[in-house]
């Protein structure tokens, strides 16, 4: 299998957060990244993290790591214009001997160590695997007039996560088949798919969220309540916890 690295994804521009650095933002204390490089540092199959994060911000992050003091934290890069790119920056730095891959997006601070050993697991036996979870609502395809062309059969649909693991050279080389043909997805495993490759589906947690908005913090925080054992408001008890 080789040793398991992880990239994560942290250079995303925060557009639907208000002029909020939705990486940076406190959730019970802790920000929504380091929370999300904390759960991987904690994992004990990866060997080491690739953090990619804005160009133009390159040198605060690697001041807040520092003092984050996370040991696994092996490359810190800039991204590029969009997710792929910077999927693919964090690829290229990551060190020789790598079986297999992780790639996390920084805004899902929830991810729990338990998913993150099911994903590799299934990718060690398969080469290709992301986390998933089943879509709880009626899913209808709308035409350009605004009208329903069709209800899809929810019980076949599942809501894509991350993190997602994959052989290092399966990845990579549907990168470069992307790039080659000038063709953007929104996920790595979209890409992997693309290159012919199957990807299996590991069912996944719903706590496990990604920040986009500001009401998504509001959920966060309430999902960490509930995770930490803190009491409702009408105890008056509001202990932040620090998992």
């Amino acid at each position: 299998m080789g040793k398991v690295y992880a990239v994560v994804v942290a250079a995303g521009r925060s557009t639907r957060m208000g002029g909020i650095n939705k990486q940076l933002s406190p959730l019970a204390g802790i920000t929504v990244l380091a929370r999300s490089l904390g759960a991987l540092e904690q994992s004990p199959r990866l060997e080491g993290i690739v953090l990619v994060v804005p160009r133009e911000d390159a040198g605060e992050y690697r001041t807040l790591v520092e003092n984050w003091g996370l040991s696994k934290i092996k490359e810190i890069v800039p991204g590029g214009n969009d997710r792929q790119q910077s999927v693919f920056a964090g690829l290229l730095a990551v060190p020789s001997g790598c079986g297999l891959v992780l790639v996390h997006d920084g805004a899902r601070p929830l991810v729990s160590g338990k998913e993150i050993e099911a994903v590799i697991a299934a990718a060690a036996g398969c080469g290709a695997a992301t986390l998933a979870v089943p879509v709880k609502d009626t899913i209808k395809e709308a035409g350009p007039d605004g009208f329903v062309v069709r209800t899809l059969d929810r019980g076949r649909l599942w809501l894509t996560l991350t993190p997602q693991c994959f052989s290092y050279d399966m990845l990579m080389d549907a990168h470069l088949q992307a790039r080659d043909s000038g063709l953007s997805y929104t996920d790595d495993a979209s890409l992997v798919e693309a290159a012919g490759k199957p990807v299996r589906l590991v069912e996944g947690s719903y706590r496990n969220i990604k920040i986009t908005t500001p009401e998504d913090l509001a959920v966060a925080e309430a999902l960490l309540g509930l995770r930490n054992g803190i009491k409702g408001p009408e105890t008056g008890d509001r202990r932040q916890g620090t998992e």
